[in-house]
């Protein structure tokens, strides 16, 4: 009785070992499944990286793929950008040449018109006032006359003498004719050629009394007649210039002469 009395109490115990058990092994069975859940979700999880690792290592080699010709096209576009650049500063260049050259060729025009127009000047009738007379002479006649009419002021009046008479040739209906003999009257006697200066002196009287130098002209006549000791014509041309324009320089100087002759 005693004996079975202990054996139960041993029972009891064991069985309650083995209940006290129970719960340890659960949790631990439950660790297991959660570590396994663990490692599961990792290999997942890693997976899922590596898969989406690759698509995007995919994605980038094909947007590098699209972007390789997109750089080539940038680059060429770049040079050519570059090309234009240069043709536009070389055409820039070239514009301001042309501008400069057109602006040099009107320069070189201008200059040529002004250049024409003053030959053509040269060669267009020059009213001329000489005298108390306005006329028109070409240029060259204006050009002879003036040459000659130095010479007589210079003292040269052989060259004088030479040019008026080669003037006289030319022009000698011209404007500047009676004044060019009056000259010529002067070269000679200069040159003391009295008799030619008389003749000279005596064809601008007759062929126009009323020049403003015809009395000068008749003084000088009687000068040369003078020098040639012909006092009967000298005072005769005297007289005549008194008469004749009366008033005048030539006239008193023709009185002084006159009353120094007697």
């Amino acid at each position: 009785m005693s004996g079975l009395g202990f054996r139960k109490p041993l029972g009891l115990l064991a069985l309650a070992a083995g209940l006290a058990c129970l719960p340890a092994r659960a949790a631990l069975f439950e660790d297991e499944e959660a570590r396994k859940a663990i490692l599961d979700l990792r290999a997942k999880l890693q997976q899922a990286d590596e898969a989406q690792r690759g698509r995007a290592e995919q994605a980038q080699a094909q947007l590098q793929e699209q972007l390789g010709p997109l750089r080539r096209s940038l680059l060429d576009l770049n040079s050519q950008i570059e090309s234009l650049r240069a043709e536009i500063a070389k055409l820039r260049g070239q514009n301001e040449q042309l501008a400069r050259d057109l602006s040099e060729t009107q320069r070189k025009l201008s200059d040529q018109s002004q250049g024409l127009e003053a030959r053509l000047r040269t060669l267009e009738p020059q009213k001329v006032s000489l005298d108390g007379r306005e006329f028109l002479v070409e240029p060259e006649e204006r050009r002879q006359y003036e040459a000659a009419i130095g010479a007589v002021r210079r003292g040269e009046f052989g060259e004088a003498a030479n040019s008026l008479n080669a003037f006289l040739k030319r022009y000698g209906s011209g404007g500047y004719a009676d004044s060019a003999r009056f000259w010529l009257g002067n070269a000679q006697y200069g040159k003391r050629d009295y008799k030619d200066a008389i003749a000279t002196f005596k064809g601008l009287i007759v062929a126009n009394p009323e020049h403003p130098r015809a009395a000068e002209a008749l003084l000088a006549l009687a000068n040369c007649q003078i020098e040639l000791k012909d006092v009967k014509a000298a005072r005769r041309s005297l007289d005549d210039l008194i008469k004749a324009y009366p008033g005048t320089e030539a006239a008193q100087a023709g009185k002084e002469r006159l009353a120094a002759l007697k």
